[in-house]
């Protein structure tokens, strides 16, 4: 089970990164996709955030058990 928790962890923290990386570049280009889409990455960004740290509260909470 915790293995299972550490693979999903990581994909989350992946993801992250990548949604605000993807976010960071878009609004550093500007445009019209950014005008667009700027504040629905951010959001995005907060969601995987919520959910890496709920994964990894699962996380620990398998290790210690």
């Amino acid at each position: 089970m915790s293995n299972f928790l550490f693979v999903l962890l990581v994909i989350a923290m992946i993801g992250t990164l990548g949604v605000l990386f993807f976010g960071l570049f878009s609004m550093a280009r500007g445009g019209e996709f950014n005008k667009r889409n700027a504040n629905k990455l951010m959001r995005l960004r907060v969601l995987m955030q919520f959910i890496a740290v709920v994964l990894f509260v699962l996380f620990i909470f398998a290790m210690r058990h």
